[in-house]
């Protein structure tokens, strides 16, 4: 996607053949900011503080995160403890345990000597396969986007509301949810996005409001709780969120909030959409409410907010009494049930295991 017109993606390997280039996504939106990864364990920090975000790219930054560490030492014991450590990083994102696996799958059986060399390979080539990945969940999806462009009779513009931040900074490039999104846009139809602010970290109003207005889509920050309300007056075409895992069974894991979002969809007859690519499928849980362990992260990203001044100068403020708790919970889950429809990169299914397992029926035989 684009940043100030020039194409890129949102990780990289710098110049230097080995250093890992990234977007400090901390910093936006009032400022676009590059860091450097030089070993392990700042891939670990970049992951753990949010420096970098969303299921795949904290897929694709654990990757390198081991390709810095085999530069340092390509023992097996070192290669345990990297994987040990980036493990610890995110507990509900089930691509960062994807990525990993398939790392120690391909260095474990080399020898030392040719584990660093195959680790960036590994690495370049799982970044290449999210971005093919991600540009056919955009294609599949568009389908519905025209469908539900159709039935308004191609009046007015087409609105969609999305929350969090499942676009290109969430990924290596595209994004999920928002991939159909910036097709839709090229391709001329008229989309209009309600962006959910997504408290506490806001995602939404820091992140999907500054990339689409990179990309020149029309787009809406909204507060958390308008969107029923929205609902409520026909203003929403569709709902289309992202998510970090999702159960054999087609429950969802989702920032936080997404949930309430699919409970007003239901009772409102709007369609709800997720936008999954398939590493983030966990074919080992059934129940998500359950079984999906739910990040829960410091208060202060909750008690404290980070803007712009008048005077230019980026500050964080305290918005709650002091001596008051604030409980951080992550993700919320979304059920089966409440789920419209998952858009994968082998096309669109019911969000249920049958329905799953009917675009990827190799996991028969694995079950």
């Amino acid at each position: 996607m684009k940043v100030q017109g020039e194409p890129m993606r949102s990780i990289w390997v710098e110049a230097d053949g080995w250093t890992v280039g990234i977007i400090d996504q901390t910093r936006l939106p009032h400022a676009f900011v590059k860091a450097e990864l030089a070993t392990a364990e700042e891939a670990g920090h970049a992951i753990r503080t949010m420096r970098v975000r969303g299921a795949p790219l904290i897929g694709a930054t654990a990757a390198y995160g081991v390709c810095l560490a085999m530069r340092e030492d390509a023992s097996d014991a070192a290669l345990e403890r990297a994987l040990t450590m980036l493990r610890a990083t995110r507990p509900t994102a089930v691509n960062l345990h994807w990525a990993l696996e398939g790392m120690r799958r391909v260095l474990t059986p080399l020898k030392p000597s040719e584990r660093v060399a195959e680790a960036y390979r590994h690495a370049a080539a799982l970044c290449d396969e999210d971005v093919a990945i991600n540009r056919a969940i955009g294609g599949h999806a568009l389908k519905l986007f025209q469908d539900a462009w159709d039935r308004k009779g191609r009046k007015g513009r087409l609105n969609v509301l999305t929350h969090c931040n499942a676009g290109w900074l969430a990924t290596v490039d595209w994004g999920t949810a928002l991939a159909p999104v910036y097709l839709a846009h090229d391709a001329g139809m008229p989309v209009h996005v309600w962006v959910d602010e997504t408290r506490p970290r806001n995602q939404g109003a820091v992140l999907t409001a500054w990339e689409l207005g990179q990309h020149g889509v029309a787009h809406t920050v909204i507060a958390d709780n308008v969107g029923g309300h929205l609902m409520q007056h026909g203003d929403v075409d569709l709902c289309i969120v992202g998510t970090d895992r999702t159960t054999a069974h087609g429950d969802v894991a989702n920032k936080i909030g997404t949930y309430l979002k699919a409970l007003a969809a239901k009772d409102n007859g709007v369609s709800f959409y997720v936008a999954l690519p398939s590493p983030t499928v966990d074919w080992t849980l059934q129940d998500g409410v359950r079984q999906i362990p739910i990040e829960q992260r410091d208060g202060t990203e909750l008690s404290d907010v980070t803007g712009l001044l008048p005077s230019g100068e980026v500050a964080t403020v305290r918005i709650t009494p002091p001596g008051s708790a604030a409980a951080n919970y992550a993700f919320d889950v979304t059920p089966a049930r409440l789920v419209t429809a998952l858009i994968t990169e082998r096309g669109v299914c019911p969000a249920s295991e049958e329905g799953l397992l009917s675009l990827f029926p190799e996991r028969r035989q694995a079950k």
